[in-house]
């Protein structure tokens, strides 16, 4: 399909543009930014006007519930949310039931979701078989069955042998290891150390559950040379040893949750399982460092940590409840609203959830490494339409997501998307929200 967009204040991160620009978009690609040749006609016009027009968002933490829950209809339910928050490309840890250990399940996986034809799908490999620290995956088959990186989601591994012997593996390869930084044996409580969880008589897990972990990481990538991503850092002393190994030089990446971007452990309420978290939220001083270190570039990446979670899993007393919440469908509200109360300038804010978040993919996301989190004349199309007017209220109504728990729900964000473009298809208008997909 041709199509062109009008009238639209485009906003492209990776090149600092800031401009009113129409484009051309024809099989797939972007064919012209600003002057749409004479020759070209549209078989469908987009009327921007007001809105932005942004990359598409790429979220580095979606869980999609399969493989595993293909009876609920979880991917084609959540990757209809993804489209809805503007995201076009997302990465889905490898926590399935079954666990992402075979190339056969990854395959599926991906077949399935370019099925759908909305947002591109790239999984991690679990780095281990079932998760459970012990044996290596086949890793190599796992890449050419279309991984991008090896994780274990948030199951710790105990011994720290398998750990070097996974990065000395990934490293011979130039795979990237993605981890999740927290101990075994001191990350098992339920709510940030503190003195509120000790008046909720919640277990506590101490920062230095998160640091312990990074100090030996580093120290790992040191002896092994791997390439490591941090996922969802919590704390201020987490940022402080991230800020040193990136000054020493080591190829270290890192992201941050919505969640501790804008929250912290006195939203836990009475109890509120909705802010049963994991990594949990910690304390304003906190906080505080993971906005200061989004905005200089210490935190390469904002992400939703988007986790659907249903009624049985979740309406349980706090330290019973499933920890994770929706959120892919309020990344870039939440990205903008972090923007508007820090004083940071627009793009870098979008920059956080398109060209850095693709960053971190780098060389992994192949020929759409040129292109992807960008717009550029020649790349792929993949863009979101964004009304900066429109203002609505976070209800379990108005998201998409089979998940209708978030810490966020009653709150008043400024501006929706209102389309989204993937691969040069209409993914996602706004007038689709009122309904679930078929």
């Amino acid at each position: 399909m041709k199509t062109l967009i009008q009238g639209a204040r485009l906003l492209n991160p990776a090149d600092g543009s800031d401009q009113q620009a129409d484009i051309a978009i024809a099989a797939g690609r972007i064919i012209a930014v600003g002057t749409v040749p004479a020759d070209f006609v549209p078989q469908r016009t987009l009327d921007a006007s007001g809105c932005y027009v942004l990359p598409g968002l790429v979220d580095l933490a979606v869980r999609l519930r399969e493989p595993g829950q293909e009876h609920a209809r979880m991917l084609e339910s959540e990757m209809h949310a993804a489209v809805a928050g503007g995201v076009t490309s997302l990465v889905c840890p490898p926590d399935t039931e079954p666990v992402l250990d075979e190339s056969g399940l990854v395959e599926m996986l991906r077949f399935r979701a370019a099925r759908l034809r909305q947002a591109r799908v790239f999984p991690l490999g679990a780095l281990t078989r079932q998760l459970k620290g012990e044996v290596l995956t086949e890793m190599v088959e796992l890449t050419e069955s279309g991984c991008v990186g090896f994780s274990q989601a948030d199951v710790t591994i105990r011994n720290t042998q398998v750990l070097q012997r996974a990065l000395q593996y990934a490293s011979t390869f130039g795979f990237t290891v993605w981890l999740r930084p927290e101990d075994a044996w001191l990350g098992g409580g339920v709510a940030a150390s503190g003195a509120l969880a000790q008046r909720m008589g919640l277990s506590g897990v101490p920062v230095l559950a998160e640091t312990i972990a990074i100090m030996t990481i580093v120290e790992l990538m040191k002896v092994t040379g791997a390439r490591v991503h941090l996922c969802r850092l919590s704390s201020a002393a987490a940022v402080e040893l991230v800020r040193q190994a990136k000054a020493a030089g080591l190829p270290l990446s890192c992201d941050v949750s919505i969640n501790s971007l804008h929250l912290t452990d006195v939203d836990m309420g009475y109890f509120d399982s909705r802010a049963r978290l994991n990594p949990p939220l910690r304390q304003q001083g906190d906080r505080a460092a993971l906005r200061a270190a989004l905005a200089d570039g210490t935190i390469d990446a904002l992400v939703s940590d988007h986790n659907p979670i249903d009624e049985d899993h979740k309406v349980l007393p706090f330290a019973e409840a499933e920890p994770g919440a929706t959120g892919v469908e309020l990344l870039l509200a939440l990205a903008l609203k972090w923007a508007q109360e820090d004083g940071v300038p627009l793009l870098q804010a979008i920059a956080t959830v398109t060209s850095r978040a693709a960053g971190v993919l780098g060389d992994s996301l192949g020929t759409l490494a040129a292109s992807a989190g960008q717009i550029v004349a020649g790349g792929v199309a993949d863009l979101c339409i964004w009304d900066p007017a429109a203002e609505w209220e976070v209800t379990p109504d108005e998201l998409l997501s089979q998940g209708k728990y978030t810490p966020f729900e009653g709150m008043r964000l400024q501006g929706r998307v209102r389309a989204t473009v993937v691969d040069g298809q209409i993914a996602f208008e706004a007038s689709q929200r009122a309904a679930q997909p078929a």
